[in-house]
């Protein structure tokens, strides 16, 4: 309560607070700012040449290449160990099925077998095709060492 008196005591007896991003409060006055600043207008750093910062774009702009196939390569990384890994549960489990004698097998383990080498097959198959996808890709975004090689 005294929190609001004291706010509202401040607003009728001096000038209103600043508020952050108010239009009144970011119009620029002549006074405050002293010789001609009224004419500048950019953010850039004035110690900048543009040459330099046209390096430092492409510098950037390098970096970010480096960066994107890097990525790349890491997702195509992950999802091979992903397969690999189902690939190596699903073996294991279809070993232990083979382990059983055939005349001991039950109708639904001869089954689960069946059904084990064709998702074994799904899963190497898709595995190729991310192999194939990721050496497209390498071919695609040429390395560092490619790019500034002599021609």
């Amino acid at each position: 309560m005294e929190l609001k008196q004291s706010l509202s005591t401040h607003v009728e007896t001096e000038k209103p607070l600043r508020r952050y991003g108010a239009v009144e409060e970011t119009a620029w006055t002549a006074e405050g700012l002293g010789r001609n600043q009224l004419d500048i207008i950019s953010m850039a750093e004035t110690t900048m040449m543009p040459e330099e910062i046209e390096l430092e774009m492409a510098k950037i702009q390098r970096l970010r290449e480096v960066l994107v196939r890097r990525e790349s390569e890491l997702r195509f990384m992950m999802d091979d160990i992903q397969l690999c890994n189902d690939i190596m549960d699903l073996k294991q489990e279809l070993q232990n099925l083979v382990a059983i004698p055939e005349k001991e097998k039950t109708k639904p383990q001869k089954q689960r077998e069946d059904e084990l080498i064709q998702k074994i097959h799904k899963l190497v198959q898709k595995r190729d095709f991310l192999v194939d996808d990721a050496e497209v890709e390498r071919l695609r975004l040429p390395s560092r060492e490619e790019s500034r090689a002599p021609t």
